[in-house]
């Protein structure tokens, strides 16, 4: 299974900040809001790693993470001319993905839960011994800003709708989807939307109409964070800075995955460290790497 992680968009929810610097580079607490995507795909174990990026942005992605190599990974970049649709995310990373299962993740998207890298690894098992698409619902208070998903009285997934006037229930799909290749040309049959994108919902109404979705809910016990708007911004910076201050343990940190991953030596993790140093996160690794 490959990784396509979605970091293009304006931003417009942001603005005026994101008016001069791409959203994901923002920081939520100590690190970039990217670094939260990343994280949970280095978790399932996944080295290869596309960003899906703005042409202006490129040049920082490559300043931040290169090509991968000095956490042990492949990360590769495709350019977004224009912000098109989540589901347009899979048509530019066709030659990236070829034949392998896609996990793909919303770069301002931040989850934190006792539980969620081992749901993340059963959807992923699920994915490569059965296909079909896996995704993630949560409660929400504002439906119509989501992509909603409805159940019947058995629990079994009824509609799909994205950004509906009227929702159906209060639960939201999730920025993290685990596909089978069949995604890529589901994704090239979808027709624009009202707002004129291709919407990634539409991936999913497919997956249903094939009787092939399979929900999730994320239920107590798990946070979840649209952190594209100010609100969520700001909610997601207090929850992960009090949840650090809590455990003297970092959410995010991809320096710490990679090297307990085993992909990176302790020589490496010192090194990725020192520029840091003089901050709370440098420290954090340099006592990790003793």
């Amino acid at each position: 299974m490959k990784a396509v992680i979605l970091a293009g968009g304006s931003g417009t929810r942001l603005y005026p900040v994101t008016q001069a610097v791409n959203k994901h580079f923002l920081p939520i607490y100590n690190k970039p809001m990217i670094y939260y995507p990343l994280s949970l795909v280095m978790l399932l174990g996944i080295r290869d790693v596309l960003f899906i990026v703005n042409p202006t942005d490129l040049e920082d992605f490559q300043k931040l993470f290169g090509n991968g190599s000095k956490l042990g990974m492949n990360i590769e970049y495709q350019i977004q001319e224009k912000p098109n649709g989540l589901a347009e995310g899979l048509l530019l990373a066709k030659e990236f993905i070829g034949d392998d299962n896609i996990c793909y993740m919303l770069g301002d998207n931040v989850f934190f839960g006792h539980d969620l890298v081992k749901i993340m690894v059963e959807a992923k098992r699920e994915i490569e011994e059965s296909g079909g698409a896996y995704v993630f619902g949560y409660y929400v208070k504002d439906p119509e800003r989501f992509g909603i998903v409805e159940f019947d009285e058995n629990g079994n997934v009824k509609s799909i709708e994205e950004k509906p006037k009227k929702p159906k229930s209060n639960f939201a799909v999730v920025g993290m989807y685990f596909y089978d290749n069949e995604a890529v040309e589901i994704a090239k049959n979808v027709k624009p939307s009202d707002r004129g994108e291709l919407e990634i919902t539409s991936v999913n109404e497919e997956y249903l109409k094939r009787g092939k979705l399979k929900v999730k809910l994320l239920g107590r016990g798990f946070a979840w964070f649209d952190a594209g708007t100010h609100d969520s911004f700001l909610e997601a910076g207090e929850f992960v800075a009090t949840i650090e201050k809590k455990t003297g343990l970092m959410i995010g940190c991809i320096e710490e995955i990679a090297y307990r991953n085993g992909w990176i030596d302790r020589e490496q993790l010192l090194k990725l460290a020192y520029p840091l140093r003089k901050t709370d996160y440098g420290k954090y690794l340099m006592e990790l790497g003793g």
